[in-house]
């Protein structure tokens, strides 16, 4: 037994070195397979999500977002140029202040001439001279050959706004065109003042002439209305009565601003008269009755066919041809 333990030894031995290797082979083969697991690199080695990064990074297929705003331009614009139109649509559906006049600051009169009504708009700022302008360009009478009769005269000076003037008032035109002037200004030829004998000129009064004194020695008419000698008033509104012509027949002279229009009322008919086809007016107080005129009504070139009216109260005699003429003619 004694040769036989030697080996038992060293078999031992043998067998727990086997065991000790078997163990360390057993331990470096785990440390290997935890180094692996443990994800432990070579140096130079890149790690699989550092691969994955990259590979992300540098892939073409996904455009950054600076690519793909160059790639589609403008949508990012497209609600800005909308509120900017949206702002430009309000701004036009606000109106803009200025300094326009108002429709209140206006007025409209109907401006009576040549039995023909002028619808004429004229600002409440503006003056009669002003309106006359405008009057000017519908009925062709010069402003400076306008006279305007609106509850008395209106002067060129007065604002609209300080006359009597109000909206849709009728207001009547005196005037006459510069052809008419020039008519009534002619002067009349040699055959018609050897037709007409009372053309010949004379200093005698109007009451010493033969054809006006006959009328007058007559005496006064009756019904004669009041008059006032010196004194100067504005038409009456109802006609002037009382009156003669050179037959002795009573005679009534109305005007119808209205109309533009003298109406000569007779016993036999009644005369309708345009006022701008009067070519002139002529007057003399009468002598010793100074407070009565002798007023005559020319409707032709020459005095031949003047209107004769007698007895007429002189207060009148300056509103009739203020009325018929304007004050420019007389």
């Amino acid at each position: 037994m004694s040769e036989n333990s030697p080996p038992n030894e060293s078999g031992a031995k043998t067998s727990l070195g086997d065991q000790e290797e078997s163990h360390g082979a057993m331990n470096g083969d785990s440390a290997v397979d935890n180094n692996s697991a443990s994800g432990s690199l070579t140096p130079g080695e890149i790690e699989p999500n550092e691969k994955k990064a990259r590979t992300t990074e540098d892939d073409p297929a996904e455009p950054s977002t600076e690519k793909a705003e160059q790639i589609v331009p403008g949508i990012e614009e497209a609600p800005e140029n909308v509120e900017e139109k949206k702002g430009e649509s309000a701004s036009a559906d606000v109106p803009e202040t200025t300094n326009e006049e108002k429709p209140e600051d206006f007025i409209t009169v109907k401006v009576a001439y040549n039995k023909t009504i002028y619808d004429t708009k004229i600002a409440k700022s503006k003056t009669v001279l002003d309106l006359k302008k405008e009057l000017q360009k519908s009925t062709g009478v010069p402003e400076s050959l306008q006279k305007l009769m609106y509850k008395g005269k209106l002067t060129d000076s007065m604002k609209i706004s300080e006359s009597s003037l109000i909206n849709g008032c009728k207001v009547l035109l005196i005037g006459s065109k510069p052809s008419d002037v020039v008519q009534v200004n002619k002067v009349p030829t040699k055959s018609e003042l050897l037709d007409d004998p009372t053309e010949v000129k004379s200093k005698e009064p109007l009451c010493e002439q033969t054809q006006h004194k006959k009328v007058l020695d007559k005496g006064k008419p009756e019904n004669l209305m009041l008059g006032i000698k010196g004194s100067k008033e504005a038409l009456p509104t109802a006609p002037l009565s009382g009156m003669i012509k050179q037959d002795g027949g009573n005679i009534r002279l109305t005007f119808k601003l209205e109309s533009d229009e003298l109406w000569i009322g007779t016993k036999e008919r009644t005369h309708k008269l345009p006022m701008n086809s009067i070519k002139s007016v002529h007057s003399e107080a009468i002598k010793g009755h100074e407070e009565y005129s002798i007023v005559g009504i020319q409707t032709g070139p020459t005095l031949k066919s003047t209107i004769w009216v007698y007895w007429v109260p002189s207060q009148y005699v300056d509103s009739i041809k203020d009325t018929i003429l304007g004050s420019f003619l007389f």
